[in-house]
């Protein structure tokens, strides 16, 4: 059975996830597994509030099982936790690899996750290094079924790797695709090679048995054209890659930084060393 990794901290983002997550899980026929991660055991849960967990206790099994009372019965197909000890985002990615995790769904504003605006260390560095598909969701974003998924596409080499999955995905959702083409340059020989990128993915997902539809925009900023886009078209969800990291640093590329910032809706991401 698939299995979908959600990263709890008991904030109210890492909840909303992992309400997001149960949505999913149901529809994919897939089981759940929460994941809170401890620097070492002298560590204290942070102070919560919540109309489900009594802050009259620090232990995180106590939380825990105000969780599992709330939502094992939304789980379809099964609802658990595990804590493990260490670093936060190498823990959840060894985590997501030991289970061989179908996907990783992960709130934006989390207590160790992403700070207002800019992507915090944690966050950042799971979205970089996930060994599977990540979900990320930016804050008070309410669980929904995708039905209109954006797939940008450029003329990258790996820009097309992502789209087997988000097909596949898309299917259980019986959702459409917005295939994006966007260039930053007016060249010929760019536009050319996008078109037929554009062609032939329309091709697969039609072949897929699901609805596609296509459109080329040449702008000077991606990251502003494709949500944009993904505004007017009313998308649910933008499926990006997260584009190839300098050998000696942690960028995961500026546009796909910067899209999974800003993204009022949530962002389905896949690293390039997935594949």
């Amino acid at each position: 059975m698939k299995k979908i990794i959600v990263p709890i901290d008991f904030s109210a983002d890492s909840i909303n996830a992992l309400e997001h997550a149960i949505l999913i899980a149901n529809k994919i026929t897939a089981k759940v597994r929460m994941l809170h991660v401890i620097k070492s055991k002298k560590t204290v849960t942070p102070f919560v509030i919540y109309d489900f967990i009594s802050t009259s206790s620090n232990s995180i099994e106590d939380f825990f099982g105000k969780i599992m009372e709330k939502y094992s019965k939304k789980a379809k197909y099964g609802l658990e936790y595990k804590i493990r000890e260490g670093k936060v985002y190498s823990e959840i990615c060894n985590q997501a690899k030991y289970d061989d995790a179908y996907l990783l769904v992960m709130g934006t504003h989390g207590i160790s996750g992403f700070e207002e605006k800019i992507l915090g260390s944690n966050a950042y560095k799971v979205v970089v290094n996930s060994p599977c598909p990540i979900i990320t969701i930016r804050k008070a974003y309410s669980p929904v079924e995708p039905k209109r998924i954006v797939l940008p596409l450029d003329v990258t080499k790996d820009t097309r790797k992502k789209i087997p999955f988000v097909s596949e995905y898309a299917k259980f959702f019986n959702a459409e695709i917005y295939v994006l083409g966007v260039a930053e340059t007016n060249s010929v020989t760019v536009k050319r090679k996008l078109m037929l990128y554009c062609d032939q993915t329309e091709k697969y997902i039609t072949s897929k048995e699901l609805k596609v539809k296509k459109t080329i925009i040449t702008g000077n900023d991606m990251t502003s054209t494709i949500l944009n886009y993904a505004k007017d078209s009313k998308a649910n969800m933008i499926a990006i890659m997260t584009e190839r990291p300098n050998p000696f640093t942690i960028i995961m590329g500026l546009t796909a930084h910067n899209i999974v910032n800003e993204s009022s809706v949530p962002v389905m991401s896949f690293s390039p060393f997935l594949f």
